[in-house]
């Protein structure tokens, strides 16, 4: 009885070292055994799950991933994403998403009717738009915006970040992302292509919310980074 109790506390000790993100490089097994499937960035070399890319690991459940430290931003179907206006067609608007792929947002996927005369004046050159990714082909991506949340950026200011730390940036289950809310007011998107809007009452907030997200991409690594941000947060309000 004793040593099945000892045997079972052995696994879930192990369990939870596994599930602490630990930095691991290309070739790296990250965990061993049938009970693991490859995720993002990883795949199964014999009974172990190795790592793709140079990044954080991940398990949740038993799906193991690799969140990298660098890297373009590929899109994927799904993704809410910021991006830039950079030319227009009678049908449309190509949009730079700070990737390799350019992307295209139809006037059909627009909310309401859009007249193809009106195209200028309902979005143009150098807006902003915050949309969704809903198709990806082999050199581009189709995007939408007619899901709730989804509109053109006015005002504020756009940050751009390495797309590999916006997991670090939004923080486990929004936390980190919700702190910088709370602290300084700000409404904030996150795009997963790496580029962020922050919009708030003054732009002294706005700045403070840009302070504190570029602190967590330049110590991305680091343990301790919520306190770290917390307390510079807490500094600001005296």
């Amino acid at each position: 009885m004793e040593e099945e109790i000892e045997s079972k506390l052995e696994v879930k000790e192990e369990v939870k070292e596994r599930s602490e993100k630990k930095l691991f490089i290309p070739g790296e097994a990250i965990a061993s055994g049938p009970t693991y499937l490859p995720g993002d960035n990883t795949m199964r070399d014999g009974k172990d799950i190795i790592a793709l890319k140079f990044g954080f690991s991940q398990i949740e459940d038993r799906l193991v991933k690799i969140i990298p430290l660098s890297g373009p931003y590929i899109p994927r179907r799904g993704n809410i994403i910021i991006g830039k206006i950079i030319d227009m067609y009678s049908n449309g608007w190509i949009l730079d998403i700070n990737s390799p792929y350019d992307a295209f947002l139809s006037v059909v996927e627009c909310k309401g009717f859009i007249p193809k005369k009106d195209i200028e004046t309902h979005y143009n050159l150098g807006d902003f738009l915050i949309c969704q990714i809903f198709s990806v082909k082999s050199t581009s991506a189709d995007l939408t915006m007619k899901d709730r949340g989804l509109h053109r950026v006015e005002e504020g200011i756009i940050l751009e970040i390495n797309s590999n730390k916006v997991p670090r940036v939004i923080g486990k289950q929004g936390s980190m992302i919700q702190l910088i809310k709370d602290s300084t007011g700000c409404d904030i998107a996150v795009g997963q292509n790496g580029i962020i809007w922050i919009k708030g009452g003054s732009i002294e907030k706005e700045l403070i919310a840009k302070e504190a997200i570029l602190k967590i991409t330049e110590k991305s690594i680091k343990e301790g980074l919520t306190e770290e941000i917390e307390k510079f947060l807490k500094s600001t309000q005296k």
